[in-house]
């Protein structure tokens, strides 16, 4: 059997801080209590007890001198108002997240705002963010958003403002607003979901599609606990709800292939280690190993290494002060559109705003880093009242960088970075968090035109100039694309040859033909070679910019000169003419252009014909004006092809009279 263990299985963020904080008071409190079981986990409720930390009940009287926890649920106003009018000493271990809600539905009630929690009712959490509202109302469900709102009518036009409990299902939340929002018109809305909860819920519902069993660990009153065993079931038929590994049997699991496991955000470390070992004892997992002598079987537990601490051990060690300045390690928890969660294994949670991740504008976090990553980062800010820490992945990186920058100025590498800012006479690159002066003169911008056109860009420069001391660092962008373009114009004239194929771009427009860049040297089009039917100059087809197919036709490398052509063979019209029509044939053509001696008639789009005077009517006639019109669309038999000089002689008359009369002499003469 297989056995899987979710990474993101066991303590959030706020349930460790709370007990950390118990932990740390209990050497130092003589009459130290929590209000209610400081997490929903008997096994580190009892574990507290025994160093001195008792859970109080709803009917405790506390006493001045006693030292309360409040635990990470949080409490409501009128509480944390009686504790400090009855003297006692409160450790606030409030999660930061549930701080949070009750800093939102306090300001939002304060606007006038009604609050609308998303919660269970009896939930301690929501409780107490109820008792920081003025006006509020309490839901469970979509349906019961919906029938409230029904019995309600009311409230349509109330100023709402809606947060969910940290805990809550995703899903059900979302349901929830959008009922809301297709009912109220007056509504704002706040995602409190915790970032940890979304992540645990989205793994355990993944985890459980590809598993054949779940084991979900976690408290029988614990919300978030059976809210994963409600999303485990929905993608597995087989799921267990355990506190501890003695209410895991292995006979549950008998036949099955693959058994995850994942646990609520108060199940700490060892008892899901518990969890993993009773399965492994139970089921006999063996793993073979290959030596010398042969196929070796030996047995191991899963997902175990030599060097797991015991619970008390993991907790001391994680009890850390980290200062502004310091380099830490840790894992990401999760990733939103405005920053990344970092779980440091201390007691204060980390998190790096996306300016502070990357200097690339255009990067997603998401492509960057991964839920379950290991990050290094740099701390900017710790705030022990709010138990957060601002990090920064850039500054780590720009200190990193700068031997780098060092190194790149020694052997002239290039570098790659980022266009952030136009500065005075140039323009500001970060690269790798160094910021990287660049002169104007050193941008590869022609001199009349902006520098904004390289905002917001990703560009290769050589760094010229390092001055530590002053931390100035100059650049030059053009260097760099200057020996690209000489690296590749040296490549073309090594492979050139006649006939060969490129796809080039359009640098500039002459009345004559059009220059063309074929990857770092310019050839030229001539007009003739643009198209197959007649245009006035380059512009009528062609603009600055345009990718354009061509073939060489001449070079001359001593002169570095390239004659190139566009017009394919294939879409030669005299091709096509002479591929469809033969003499005697008989054509639809269109008549073009009237002259003293006959008229000019398309046949095919690039290819004309001629009717001389004679062959336009069965009767004398003085001006072709007078049967034709430019325009017009006649039948015509094809009398004679000159493939040399590629010209045609069309007759009206011949399929008037049912015979061609020879073209007059001079008539060729003439249509020259």
């Amino acid at each position: 059997m297989k056995v899987i263990v979710a990474k993101s299985a066991g303590f959030c963020f706020g349930v460790r801080r709370a007990v950390q904080l118990a932990e740390e008071a209990a050497q130092s409190c003589a009459r130290l209590y929590t209000l209610g079981p400081i997490i929903h986990n008997r096994s580190v409720v009892e574990h507290l007890e025994t160093l001195g930390v008792h859970a109080a009940g709803p009917d405790h009287v506390f006493a001045a001198g006693d030292t309360v926890i409040i635990r990470s649920h949080g409490v409501g106003r009128r509480q944390y108002e009686a504790l400090k009018a009855a003297g006692v000493q409160v450790i606030d271990a409030t999660c930061p997240n549930v701080e949070k809600i009750h800093q939102t539905v306090r300001k939002q009630s304060d606007s006038g705002r009604m609050i609308v929690i998303i919660g269970e009712r009896e939930h301690p959490e929501v409780t107490g963010i109820a008792d920081w509202c003025g006006q509020y109302v309490i839901l469970e469900t979509p349906q019961e958003t919906e029938e409230y709102l029904f019995s309600h009518p009311e409230m349509r036009d109330l100023p709402l403002a809606v947060v969910s409990q940290t805990t809550g299902n995703r899903e059900n939340f979302e349901l929830c607003v959008k009922t809301i929002k297709k009912e109220c018109t007056n509504a704002v809305f706040f995602d409190t979901i915790c970032l940890a909860t979304s992540v645990r819920q989205a793994e355990a519902y993944e985890l459980a599609a590809h598993c054949d069993g779940m084991i979900v660990i976690g408290g029988k009153n614990s919300a978030n606990s059976r809210r994963l065993a409600e999303i485990c079931a929905r993608n597995c038929g087989k799921v267990v709800f355990a506190e501890c590994a003695a209410d895991v049997c292995s006979a549950q699991f008998r036949g099955l292939d693959t058994v995850g496991i994942t646990a609520g955000a108060s199940t700490p470390a060892w008892i899901i280690k518990e969890v993993n070992q009773k399965m492994y004892d139970e089921n006999k997992v063996t793993v073979a190993s290959e030596t010398a002598e042969g196929a070796v079987q030996e047995t191991k537990p899963i997902n175990e290494t030599a060097d797991e601490a015991s619970f008390e051990e993991l907790l001391e060690q994680s009890i850390k002060t980290l200062y502004t300045g310091e380099k830490v390690t840790g894992v990401v928890a999760a990733i939103t559109p405005t920053e990344i969660s970092v779980d440091l294994g201390t007691k204060q949670s980390g998190y790096i705003p996306i300016g502070e991740l990357t200097d690339d504008p255009t990067a997603k976090a998401e492509d960057l880093v991964k839920v379950g990553d290991e990050i290094e980062t740099y701390v900017m800010r710790v705030n022990d009242v709010e138990g957060t820490v601002m990090l920064s992945k850039k500054r780590l990186d720009s200190v990193k960088a700068w031997d780098d920058i060092v190194a790149a100025r020694e052997s002239k590498e290039p570098v790659e970075g980022y266009v952030t800012e136009e500065n005075k006479g140039g323009l500001v690159v970060m690269v790798k968090g160094v910021r990287v002066f660049v002169p104007a003169s050193q941008s590869g911008v022609p001199k009349d035109a902006p520098l904004t056109q390289l905002l917001k860009t990703k560009v290769r420069l050589r760094i010229t100039e390092v001055n530590q001391a002053r931390r100035r660092v100059v650049g030059s962008i053009r260097a760099v694309a200057y020996d690209e373009r000489r690296a590749k114009a040296e490549a073309i004239w090594n492979e050139i040859e006649v006939g060969k194929h490129y796809t080039g771009t359009v640098k500039s427009l002459t009345s004559y033909g059009a220059f063309v860049d074929i990857g770092g040297i310019d050839g030229m089009v001539h007009v003739s070679e643009l198209s197959w039917t007649r245009i006035h100059q380059p512009s009528d087809i062609l603009k600055v910019g345009d990718q354009i197919d061509v073939f060489v036709l001449s070079f001359d490398k001593e002169k570095k000169k390239i004659s190139l052509g566009c017009k394919n063979e294939a879409d030669n019209p005299w091709t096509k003419f002479t591929s469809a029509y033969d003499v005697g044939s008989v054509a639809s053509v269109r008549i073009v252009k009237l002259m003293p001696f006959g008229a000019f008639a398309e046949i095919i789009p690039g290819v004309d014909g001629l009717i001389h005077i004679s062959q336009i009517a069965d009767r004398r006639i003085g001006k072709p004006d007078e049967v034709l019109t430019v325009g017009e669309t006649v039948n015509a038999k094809i009398t004679e092809i000159n493939n040399e000089k590629q010209k045609v002689s069309l007759s009206i008359r011949a399929l008037l009279n049912g015979e061609a009369d020879a073209p007059a002499a001079d008539s060729e003469d003439a249509a020259e």
